[in-house]
């Protein structure tokens, strides 16, 4: 298991990379964690709901992601509740109150079902934990640090984020806070996110081994752009910090309850594509296109872009011909109204919001969510001068029922989205569209033909991707004791 000594040190990043390096092994390897918290989620091939990491992490196992590699998902909907998603279904909304008094013994039993059928199927499970293992307040009923730990009987590395100061007392008040039997657990230290030179820390490796009596087993240089995906609101700030000034320039509304933001991530390939995240009208400017992307809390974030003044900067734009894509929560919201029949977006039923008014349809909110992979292609109204295909994944609740100007076919034969004024204005269920190359390409040249810039040809992204996981794993090898950590593996629980 991969704890860490706060949130975002990079335990999601180091688990991938192991995933890889144990794949290269030949061994059958398997991502766990057991509870994620996380609005930006994956879903599998079964079409269930689970954390994103675990399914990146399975990807770069080489299997199929399953819910029994993360059993249990929270997607916060407000400060004080999350929906609660139990083996890939959403179970209820709770309070975190209400979660750790009643839900406790069905997590315990959820995670040995899982670790069960996990060490079943595969050789080796590396797990993830969450934030740090040392949360007195919550630590008499947690679900997914030393507990879980203690539960699989597996030996644990803790990582420490230099970057962010104060790693030395991050570890030793770590390793203080645990228990006698927990800290005896603990066989290896990563010192994560290192810029410099390496050699200039060896005298403070020195002094944490001889302090706790734990091996530094690695430090492992900072990794500017990695494009491995990422998982939560933290890393979001991380993935996209550096990006530069492109010659196109992308406004993606950072919504407070935002989800699935990974489907941004294609634009860092684009050398020519600039990314900035809007919180306020005075972030909004004069951008090329305007994403809406997709929420947790459709109406609530609706509500949010109306108080303070997006709502009326975003209707400004479409009037000066910019474009305009929504997906999924931001779909519904460039329709009419959002009626929220059954009261799972708000909790309040047949509560009913004002839209952007920009496609002429109106969402329903329903009880039952639908999860699930898609494939589609253009539909013919479009008129694009090419078929183009696509693949991505549903994750709503509201339903919108569209009859004009549809802008895919699904394999399934049912229409999705809304394609009008030559694309000015595009609406969809399909997370992922971004991630198709050819339909990403398209719709970039078009921009870039507006603005007189060169058009660019496809950007293999399916295909990058698993390079990027070699690499990942060959630079993290580079500088980790990988020799001593394939022998904790291999020699743990014998005499």
């Amino acid at each position: 298991m991969i704890v860490g000594t706060a949130s975002d040190v990079g335990k999601s990043l180091l688990v991938t990379a192991l995933c890889r390096l144990f794949t290269h092994e030949g061994w059958r390897v398997a991502p766990f964690k057991s509870q994620n918290m996380s609005n930006n989620s994956y879903v599998t091939k079964d079409g269930k709901e689970i954390g994103r990491a675990q399914g990146i992490q399975a990807e770069a196992s080489k299997t199929e992601a399953t819910v029994f590699m993360n059993p249990i998902l929270l997607k916060p909907k407000s400060d004080q509740q999350s929906e609660v998603i139990l083996f890939g279904k959403s179970e209820k909304v709770l309070s975190g109150k209400s979660y750790r008094q009643s839900f406790y013994e069905k997590g315990i039993e959820a995670i040995e079902k899982s670790l069960e059928k996990l060490s079943t199927d595969f050789d080796l499970v590396i797990m993830e934990g969450a934030g740090s293992p040392v949360e007195i307040n919550l630590k008499d009923r947690e679900l997914v640090n030393m507990k879980v730990a203690e539960m699989a009987d597996v030996p644990v590395i803790l990582v420490a984020d230099i970057d962010r100061g104060g790693v030395f007392a991050s570890i030793i008040g770590t390793i203080e806070l645990l228990t006698e039997n927990e800290r005896n657990r603990v066989k290896g230290i990563i010192i994560n996110k290192f810029r410099g030179d390496i050699n200039l820390f060896n005298d403070g490796k020195v002094w944490i081994e001889e302090r706790t009596g734990i091996p530094v087993l690695g430090i492992i240089p900072y990794i500017p752009q990695h494009m491995i995906e990422g998982e939560d609101s933290l890393s979001l700030q991380d993935r996209f910090a550096s990006v530069g000034h492109g010659a196109i320039d992308i406004a993606v509304i950072k919504l407070p309850y935002i989800s699935n933001y990974t489907d941004m991530e294609p634009f860092l390939y684009e050398e020519d594509v600039t990314i900035r995240w809007v919180e306020n009208i005075n972030q909004l400017g004069q951008p090329d296109a305007i994403i809406i992307p997709g929420t947790k809390s459709t109406i609530s974030d609706l509500q949010f872009l109306k108080k303070n003044g997006l709502y009326e900067s975003i209707r400004v734009q479409l009037e000066q011909d910019k474009y305009v894509v929504g997906i999924c929560g931001g779909y519904q919201m460039m329709g009419e109204y959002l009626i929220d029949e059954a009261g799972t977006d708000t909790g309040t039923v047949n509560y009913t919001e004002k839209g952007f008014g920009i496609i002429p349809a109106s969402t329903k909110f329903h009880a039952e969510k639908r999860t699930t992979q898609v494939k589609g292609k253009s539909h013919q109204d479009t008129r694009l001068p090419v078929e183009l295909t696509f693949e991505g994944y549903e994750i709503h609740l509201g339903q919108t029922s569209i009859h004009d100007h549809p802008f895919l076919i699904l394999d399934d034969g049912r229409l999705d989205g809304y394609y009008h004024l030559d694309g000015k204005i595009i609406g969809t269920y399909m997370h992922s569209l971004f991630h198709n190359d050819e339909w990403r390409t398209y719709w970039l040249n078009r921009i870039r033909e507006e603005k007189g810039l060169p058009v660019r040809s496809v950007i293999p992204l399916r295909q990058l991707k698993d390079q990027k996981y070699d690499q990942l794993a060959t630079h993290v090898k580079n500088y980790l004791d990988w020799e001593r950590v394939k022998e904790m593996v291999n020699k743990w629980g014998q005499a």
